[in-house]
C-alpha cells in the first residue's frame, strides 16, 4: 500500500510541478479583443449602482502546516502563500469597500475563502452582517473544493481517506483547543458551503421569506422564490450532494437589481455556479496536471433549473445579465455550449460579469453567434491590482444597446488611469486616515514581505516528501517554515498594538493560554518568537503555541471597530499586496502586469454592447 501511495504522490505531484514550471517559463500573453470606442446613444438608466467585488480569499493561517500551502512554490508559481498582512487584515479591504457605500446592495463574484475552512467563512459572515444591507455570493473554485484547488476525488481517496489533511489544515490555532477529533468538520465541502451560505441568508435579511436552511446531510433540491417582488435576492435553485460527489452540487441565484427612478423595466442578474466539477473532471484534470478549479464547469441540470428565470424575464421585457465566478475564456467548451443555449433565449445584448483572474478587464467575445458577449471582469481584493467596481446599467431602446457603467474604485479626484493612481487613492482613503504617513507604513510592509519571501521553503524538500511516505527531515522542514510565517504574523500583531495604542485595547484583554504564565500578550509573543526548539517534537509544540496565540489575537482584530483602526488595517493589507506584486517577476504574476492590464482596458469605466 505504501508503494502505491508513493507512486501516486510521485506521479501526481511531479506532473503538477512540471506543469507549474512549464507555465512559469513558457506562458505568453495575447490581449483579448475588447469593446471599441463608445458610439453616441440615447440611454435611459435602468438601475441604481451595486458594489461588485471578487476573490477575497480569506485564509486560515494557523492550521496544520502543509507543503501544499508552503511558500516554497512561490519561487515558481504565484501565489501559494501571501504576505502575513493578508490573513490578518485582508478581510478589512472588503469591509472598507462595503461600508463605504452603505446604501448599495453588493455582489461577491466568488472565492470568498482560500482553503475553504469553516473558520474562514465564519470571519466573512461577520463582515457581511456588518455591511447592514442585502448582498449575494456566487460560489468560486475556492469555496468548497479541497484546498481551494481540486475536489476530493479518486486519487485523494487513496492517498488521504476522509480528507484528513484538509481537515487538519482548517483546524485553526494549531488544533490545541479542538482536541484530536478528526470526525469534526473544520473544512467546508461544496455542499457544506451552500448549506452555510443559505442558512446565513435565511436567518439574515431573508428571514420570513420562506427560505430555509438546507438539511445538514443527504441529497437535496431547493427551489425558492422570494415573495417580495423588490427583493435583491429573488430566487434560488440549488442541488446539494453528499459524499465523494459533493463537487457536483450547485447554487444558482436570481438577483433583481434596484430600479433607477424612471426605469421602465427590471434588470435581472442570473448568478451561475461555474464550479460543478464532478469526480471525472476532477480526477482527469488533476492527473494531467491541471487544477479543476482553474476551469469553469456548468452541468445541464443547472441550465435547466435557471431557464425558467430567463424565460420569465423575456416575457416581462426585462434585461438579463449573466454572472459567474470564472471568466468566459476559462470555461470548458461544453460549458460554453450550455451557456450559449441559455443565452439564446435572450433578445437583447449580452453581458457577463466575472472574477477569477485577479487582474480585471473588459473583453468582447463572439463565439456564440452573431451577437457579441461583453464581459466585465472584476479584479481581486487579495492580490494586486486591489480594486472593486460600482456597477449600474443603462439601455438605448431604439438602438437596442446596453451600457455597463463599471466605476473603478477607490478613486481620487478623478478616475484612476494607472496603478500609481489606484495605489494613491487607497493610501489617501486609508493610510492617511490612520494617522500614519503612507511612506512609513509602506516601509514596514515591504520589510515584512521581503522577510516572508526570503524564508520560503525549498522546492526540493517538497518534491522529496512527494516520493517518500516517511520523511522526518521533510516534517522538520515543514515546521521550520511554518514557524517563520507564524513569527511574521506575531510581529505584525505586535505592531498593531504599538501603533493603535488605546484603539487596540481589546487585544490586552484577550484571555491568554496558561503557558503564557500571566505575561502580557506582548511579552508572551516575544518569548515565542525568541524560543529556539531543538528537535521535531519541540518544533511541533512551539508551532502549536504560536498558532494558538495568533488565532486568539487575530480573531480579536475584528473587534477593532474604530474608523482609524479599520483604516490602518486596510492600508497595510493593500500595501503588502502591492509590495508582493512588485517583488514578483512579470513572467510569474499571472499576466497582472500593468501594461497587460492596460491592453485589456482595465482602467476603463464604461462600455456598451449591441446586437451586431
Amino acid at each position: 500500500m505504501r508503494r502505491l501511495e508513493s507512486l501516486f504522490r510521485a506521479v501526481g505531484r511531479s506532473v503538477a510541478v512540471a506543469v507549474a514550471l512549464g507555465i512559469a517559463g513558457c506562458a505568453s500573453f495575447k490581449p483579448q479583443p475588447g469593446p471599441g470606442a463608445e458610439p453616441p446613444g440615447d440611454y435611459v438608466t435602468l438601475t441604481t449602482p451595486i458594489i461588485a467585488v471578487g476573490d477575497t480569499q480569506e485564509h486560515e493561517a494557523t492550521g496544520y502546516p502543509l507543503h501544499d500551502n508552503d511558500s516554497a512554490l512561490d519561487g515558481y508559481i504565484e501565489v501559494t502563500q501571501r504576505p502575513p498582512e493578508q490573513p490578518l487584515f485582508g478581510r478589512r479591504i472588503m469591509e472598507w469597500a462595503l461600508q463605504g457605500h452603505p446604501t448599495e446592495a453588493w455582489l461577491h463574484l466568488g472565492d470568498v475563502m482560500d482553503m475553504s475552512c469553516r473558520s474562514e467563512m465564519d470571519r466573512l459572515i461577520k463582515i457581511f452582517g456588518a455591511a447592514g444591507r442585502p448582498g449575494a455570493v456566487l460560489p468560486g473554485n475556492h469555496d468548497g473544493l479541497l484546498f481551494g484547488i481540486y475536489s476530493y476525488g479518486i486519487l485523494e481517496k487513496v492517498l488521504d481517506p476522509g480528507a484528513k489533511r484538509w481537515n487538519l489544515a482548517c483546524r485553526k490555532g494549531g488544533a490545541t483547543q479542538y482536541g484530536q477529533g478528526a470526525e469534526q468538520e473544520y473544512a467546508l465541502s461544496k455542499r457544506a458551503f451552500i448549506e452555510l451560505y443559505m442558512a446565513t441568508q435565511a436567518y439574515g435579511f431573508y428571514g420570513g421569506s420562506g427560505l430555509e436552511a438546507p438539511a445538514r446531510k443527504g441529497e437535496q433540491n431547493v427551489s425558492w422564490r422570494n415573495p417580495d417582488p423588490n427583493a435583491f435576492l429573488s430566487g434560488i435553485e440549488a442541488h446539494l450532494v453528499d459524499g465523494a460527489h459533493y463537487a457536483e452540487s450547485f447554487l444558482a441565484q436570481r438577483l433583481r437589481l434596484p430600479r433607477a427612478e424612471g426605469a421602465t423595466r427590471d434588470v435581472i442578474v442570473i448568478g451561475l455556479d461555474t464550479n460543478q466539477s464532478g469526480a471525472l473532471a476532477s480526477t482527469w484534470e488533476t492527473v494531467t496536471g491541471r487544477s479543476p478549479g482553474s476551469i469553469g464547469h456548468i452541468h445541464l441540470e443547472q441550465v435547466r433549473a435557471v431557464t425558467q428565470w430567463v424565460t420569465e424575464a423575456a416575457r416581462n421585457g426585462d434585461i438579463v445579465v449573466f454572472a459567474g465566478h470564472h471568466n468566459w475564456q476559462s470555461h470548458g467548451l461544453p460549458t460554453r455550449a450550455l451557456m450559449g443555449e441559455l443565452m439564446s433565449n435572450v433578445r437583447h445584448p449580452l453581458v457577463y460579469l466575472s472574477a477569477h483572474t485577479h487582474r480585471g478587464f473588459w473583453a468582447t467575445h463572439r463565439s456564440l453567434d452573431q451577437r457579441p458577449v461583453l464581459e466585465l471582469n472584476v479584479s481581486s481584493l487579495s492580490d494586486w491590482p486591489i480594486a472593486y467596481r460600482r456597477i449600474s446599467f443603462a439601455y438605448d431602446e431604439k438602438a437596442n444597446r446596453l451600457l455597463v457603467r463599471g466605476e473603478l474604485l477607490p478613486q481620487g479626484r478623478r478616475p484612476s488611469s494607472t496603478d500609481s493612481d489606484l495605489l494613491a487613492a487607497w493610501e489617501t482613503q486609508t493610510c492617511v486616515r490612520s494617522g500614519f504617513s503612507p511612506e512609513y507604513l509602506r516601509r514596514l510592509d515591504v520589510a515584512l514581505v521581503r522577510q516572508q519571501r526570503e524564508s520560503r521553503g525549498s522546492l526540493m524538500n517538497w518534491l522529496h516528501e512527494a516520493v517518500s511516505t516517511e520523511c522526518l527531515s521533510c516534517e522538520l522542514s515543514r515546521y521550520e517554515h511554518a514557524q517563520a510565517y507564524q513569527n511574521a504574523l506575531l510581529e505584525t500583531l505586535l505592531e498593531v498594538g504599538l501603533h493603535l495604542g488605546p484603539e487596540a485595547a481589546e487585544l490586552a484583554y484577550v484571555p491568554l493560554p496558561s503557558w503564557c504564565r500571566n505575561d502580557s500578550y506582548r511579552s508572551c509573543a516575544r518569548a515565542l518568537i525568541d524560543e529556539q526548539p531543538q528537535d521535531l517534537r519541540g518544533h511541533v509544540d512551539l508551532f502549536r503555541r504560536k498558532s494558538q496565540l495568533v488565532d486568539l489575537l487575530g480573531d480579536n482584530l475584528d473587534a477593532l471597530t474604530e474608523h482609524r483602526a479599520k483604516a490602518y488595517m486596510t492600508c497595510r493589507a493593500v500595501q503588502a499586496a502591492k509590495a508582493d506584486f512588485d517583488a514578483t517577476g512579470d513572467d510569474r504574476n499571472n499576466n497582472r502586469g500593468e501594461s497587460k492590464r492596460q491592453a485589456e482596458q482595465f482602467f476603463r469605466v464604461e462600455a456598451s454592447v449591441g446586437m451586431e
